[in-house]
């Protein structure tokens, strides 16, 4: 056969990269707010994150989809769901590397450094970590339940993971997911009207016997679950095991699986209960408070899943324009693609930055803390999963213009920016959308303690930036004020910039706080690439490049 041509000036793929050594602004951040941690850790998760061969599994996992088989081949109703090795392969890393529930039984920190970990991760592949964040979010849950708590803790916290649909007793680990939404009421769980009906009281607790359905159930092939389902009392909280003390299976009957635009490596489904046994977690009728206090850790999962995938396209972009030339040059030099290059750094970095801060929040308020971080804690929650999230989609559209047509092409999952693309938006619609954590912000405003830990946070930026000071002035002003509720999502982006600009100021080059500050407080600007000529913008991508440095 002849040659009709020679491939070049195209890209290789980005692989064999560390991600942690690779990203400057993760460790920067982490330098400056946890001095003692020991970043070890983290670097081996960057390692293997980046290998060939967890983006070789990161491929499958999403091409070969999962497949629900509801009986057997004798007819027998069976209800699980088969995932392709790959998946497997990437959650035995996940909870090698303490993902899941670990955190809650370490030293303090550990929260923290899990969350760089799961950005790290998230960098390898997203999907998967659906079920590891429940897992975390669940375990503090269980306290409700003694009993549970002291059966399922251990295993929840377990990093070798076992894949088997066993009962949980013969299992090295477990992990675990929550059912809240329902047909007719989405978000609105209290439109709830699965039923719990009393059956008695063991060794668990009281248990109860669930009717009724999930409209979304993630990860039904998780061991237990957490759901919401009405009492005598109101909405209770109660956990459902896929199978019994007894060694049978519950009456957890999965429908059909949700064919989603993303996420495809993780089994989304709707499930049916027909008097499904289930314990009760927490008090009567308090189920709501009691599922939301996971909520609000799967909500900071989802800033952080943001972020880390908002640093995987930005490392894509410049790896591809580092090695891509047009006109004559290194696409990476051209002027506009170097000042868009630069506006998707400041923005990567500035959401890296808002989630660990979150997460620190998280760290020193479950380790004593003081009321600081714990208003700090209520405040950033609905911020960060609002902001960062509700920009995601847009960088990944914009990091994908970056590639050109070869950004959108899927390639039978070997277009990692595509994957990243169809990824993005879940985070945003997932745990409550953007109304929802706008709503969330008001509430957490009633607190007398908010306005000071936010006064807090400015102090050391003040002076250093113009905008910054009548930005700030403006916000506190509003807080101490009674907002309206259609306004709740501009003051939600109001306090994530200043926030964000604040933490640049601490963690990154004078320049990169500079330049934050005149795009998104001054000019407010409504698109990536208009950084103006005063602004250094080779050196900000300079900094952001996916190159391993100490």
């Amino acid at each position: 056969m002849s040659t009709t041509h020679e491939v070049f000036n195209q890209s290789e793929p980005l692989v064999g990269v560390n991600l942690f050594r690779s990203n400057r602004p993760l460790r920067d951040a982490l330098r400056v707010m946890a001095p003692a941690l020991d970043l070890t850790g983290l670097s081996v998760v960057g390692a293997e994150a980046g290998s060939a061969e967890l983006q070789t599994h990161a491929r499958l996992a999403n091409h070969y989809e999962p497949v629900l088989h509801t009986h057997d081949e004798r007819g027998r109703r069976i209800d699980e769901v088969e995932f392709h090795p790959s998946y497997h392969a990437l959650m035995e890393g996940a909870l090698r590397h303490g993902l899941h529930g670990a955190p809650w039984s370490a030293a303090p920190l550990a929260h923290l450094e899990r969350a760089a970990a799961f950005m790290l991760w998230t960098g390898a592949e997203p999907s998967t970590l659906c079920p590891v964040s429940m897992s975390y979010a669940a375990t503090p849950a269980l306290r409700g339940n003694a009993a549970l708590q002291a059966a399922w803790g251990p295993k929840l916290a377990s990093r070798r993971y076992d894949p088997r649909f066993i009962p949980f007793e013969g299992k090295t680990a477990v992990t675990m997911g929550m059912g809240m939404t329902e047909k007719q009421g989405g978000s609105d769980v209290r439109a709830n009207r699965s039923r719990a009906e009393a059956d008695g009281h063991d060794a668990w607790g009281e248990r109860v016997r669930i009717t009724g359905h999930k409209w979304f159930m993630s990860a039904p092939m998780c061991d237990a679950f957490l759901v919401l389902a009405r009492g005598d009392a109101g909405l209770g909280c109660y956990f459902l095991p896929r199978w019994l003390p007894d060694g049978t299976r519950n009456a957890f009957a999965i429908q059909r699986l949700k064919d989603k635009l993303g996420n495809r490596a993780n089994a989304s489904s709707e499930v049916e209960f027909d008097r499904a046994a289930a314990w009760l977690v927490g008090e009567p009728g308090r189920g709501v408070a009691q599922i939301l206090a996971m909520g609000t850790l799967t909500r900071l999962d989802c800033a952080l899943g943001s972020a880390g995938l908002m640093r995987q396209a930005l490392a894509l972009a410049l790896h591809h324009g580092r090695q891509r030339q047009a006109f004559g040059r290194d696409l990476i030099e051209q002027p506009l693609m170097t000042n868009v290059l630069a506006d998707l750094a400041l923005e990567s970095e500035a959401a890296t930055a808002l989630a660990l801060r979150l997460a620190l929040a998280v760290d020193r308020s479950e380790h004593g803390g003081d009321d600081h971080e714990r208003a700090l804690r209520r405040l950033l929650n609905p911020i960060a999963k609002f902001w960062i999230c509700k920009r995601g989609a847009a960088f990944a559209q914009e990091a994908m213009e970056c590639l050109g047509g070869n950004g959108y092409v899927e390639a039978a999952g070997e277009g990692v920016m595509a994957r990243i693309y169809r990824e993005m938006p879940v985070n945003s619609i997932w745990e409550g959308a953007g109304n929802i954590m706008a709503l969330d912000l008001l509430r957490a405003l009633r607190a007398a303690d908010v306005a000071p830990a936010l006064e807090r946070e400015f102090a050391a930026t003040r002076g250093a930036d113009a905008a910054f000071d009548a930005a700030a002035d403006a916000l506190l002003r509003e807080i101490g004020g009674v907002t309206e509720e259609a306004q709740a999502r501009r003051l939600a982006r109001d306090v994530a910039l200043l926030m964000q600009a604040a933490l640049l100021q601490r963690q990154a080059p004078h320049g990169v706080f500079e330049a934050w500050c005149d795009s998104r407080i001054a000019a407010r600007s409504d698109v990536w690439g208009l950084l103006g000529p005063r602004h250094d913008a080779k050196s900000i991508v300079q900094r952001a490049l996916p190159i391993e440095s100490d």
